[in-house]
């Protein structure tokens, strides 16, 4: 069978995406993945699955092997990734199952392995403009054909977790004209990008981060209810967009990544 090129992690609350599949267990040289990957067809389109916490949401998002993730996709010939994900707003104006096609993120987490170069060999990736700006547009586009409440660009700014944001910690990511607040954005994007893959973020708004709009504390109740009312129109987009998505260009600015970036 053709090796997917098209690769899908789920967030929290999306465990599953295509109903006939191929399950594929991998093990990487990082250790296995979250769970084996799942293979199915969308429109002739090969699509590799991956739920990023596991099948029964058994990992909190410090505990996420992302590098196994990512390198499991690249190992299945997957060159393009979609990472959507349950967010925070931190505008008042951003709804409840709004999307976020994110254009940057500030990464505000500790301790996680980020980065394939250890060494011996070193390389210094550019994160400028982290995410495939192919990609977001192109998912910004089916969304517009759609109907669906989605803006072409924004800041995630990426929490350690398990926990939610303090009051004051929240209050300085709106004074910094940030979007959204997510626990899982960071590493997985920029690990897709050390291995010159596509990766576009798709965060979802589940609720409003604490203080924003007057909202006294975040629920994880209130994430997973509104994540899984929206879910539908998330998938939905997904199933428009994979169609449309062609094979990663060679002298694609993700694809080159490396190309002046390792010492």
């Amino acid at each position: 069978m053709p090796a997917p090129e098209i690769g899908i992690f789920g967030g929290s609350g999306f465990y599953s995406f295509l109903d006939d599949v191929e399950e594929v267990a991998l093990d990487t040289p990082y250790g296995p993945p979250s769970a084996p990957a799942t293979i199915g067809e969308i429109d002739g389109t090969r699509v590799a699955f991956i739920p990023r916490h596991g099948r029964s949401h058994e990992l909190p998002p410090h505990r996420i092997n992302y590098r196994a993730n990512v390198w499991a996709m690249r190992e299945l010939g997957v060159r393009r990734l979609i990472g959507p994900c349950a967010a925070g707003a931190l505008r008042a104006e951003l709804e409840p199952g709004e999307l976020v096609l994110c254009d940057q993120f500030v990464d505000r987490t500790n301790g996680r392995a980020d980065t394939f170069y250890d060494g011996p060999e070193t390389a210094h990736v550019s994160a400028a403009d982290p995410y495939c700006p192919e990609l977001r547009a192109l998912l910004a586009g089916a969304a517009r054909e759609l109907g669906i409440p989605a803006r072409d660009g924004g800041t995630v700014v990426v929490i350690q977790g398990p926990r939610f944001s303090t009051r004051a910690e929240s209050e300085w990511f709106q004074r910094s004209g940030w979007d959204v607040v997510n626990m899982t954005a960071y590493p997985e994007g920029h690990l897709a990008r050390e291995l010159e893959l596509c990766y576009v973020n798709v965060s979802m708004v589940t609720d409003h981060d604490v203080g924003v709009g007057g909202v006294e504390s975040a629920s994880s109740d209130t994430v997973m209810r509104v994540f899984q009312e929206n879910l539908a129109k998330l998938r939905q987009l997904l199933f428009a967009a994979v169609p449309l998505i062609g094979p990663q260009p060679a002298e694609h600015p993700c694809a080159t990544a490396l190309r002046d970036a390792t010492l």
